[in-house]
């Protein structure tokens, strides 16, 4: 049984690539080509594979309809929680788990940190957009290069500190950087004494679907001691994103 259903299983990657027809099918399982057939008759019952007029066939409505399903159902703070508790026990610092929704960067999550310094943000609050790490993130993640341009053109940059971004040049050229090097900081960008770094968490299609970050203030940790956390944000984002998207971890992770 658990052959078949591997069989079975096997046949809606091959059909992602384009729809097949019987004999290919057959011979991409290396089965004979009534096995195919009967294996293909079960799927396109439970509407998982669609069998076209010129007999080729290709993946069905229904598993679309339940992957959206599937989607819709799953809960990034759920999900992140846990992980989030666990590198707060780990490092003793603030961490924040924020999503991109309506033009603004939410804060959906927070574990205070164990210092007596406390951050004043709090969830459901947005986030300061042009200098965040979290809203870096987010904002280059699923934008298209125009949309980002455009959405940086219009944006305002207000000089919270010396060290805010000033204007859409600077901030696409830092949204550029986070790009390519996968992770952000805010080193004292919205309040002086606070430093951030930050890391993506992505769903299946690899898009982006929120960030989190550990923050933490200048008395209780310098910005280049905060820094060398940077590979435990990563781990715990790539964490969260294996288990958000359902992909199972190498072995060596």
């Amino acid at each position: 049984m658990s052959q078949t259903v591997d069989r079975a299983l096997s046949i809606l990657p091959l059909l992602a690539e384009g729809p097949a027809n019987l004999e290919q099918v057959a011979g991409r399982l290396g089965v004979h080509k009534s096995t195919a057939l009967r294996l293909l008759r079960t799927l396109h019952e439970h509407g998982m594979v669609y069998r076209q007029g010129d007999q080729r066939y290709r993946l069905g409505a229904r598993l679309f309809a339940l992957a959206q399903q599937a989607v819709e159902n799953l809960d990034v703070r759920e999900i992140a929680h846990p992980h989030l508790v666990e590198l707060n026990e780990k490092c003793g610092h603030t961490v924040h788990l924020a999503v991109y929704e309506e033009n603004e960067v939410l804060y959906i999550d927070k574990v205070e940190s164990r210092y007596p310094v406390r951050m004043y943000s709090r969830i459901g609050k947005p986030v300061a957009i042009t200098v965040a790490a979290v809203a870096k993130l987010l904002l280059l993640a699923d934008l298209p290069e125009a949309e980002r341009r455009a959405l940086a053109e219009k944006l305002d940059y207000p000089l919270y500190t010396s060290r805010s971004t000033p204007n859409a040049t600077a901030f696409l050229a830092e949204l550029a950087k986070v790009r390519e090097q996968g992770w952000a900081t805010d080193l004292g960008g919205h309040e002086e004494s606070i430093n951030c770094v930050g890391a993506p968490i992505r769903g299946a299609d690899g898009r982006v679907v929120a960030a989190m970050s550990v923050s933490a203030p200048n008395v209780v940790v310098t910005a280049e001691e905060l820094l060398t956390l940077l590979p435990s944000v990563r781990r715990t984002a790539d964490a969260i994103s294996r288990e958000y998207s359902g992909t199972t971890p190498q072995k060596d992770q």
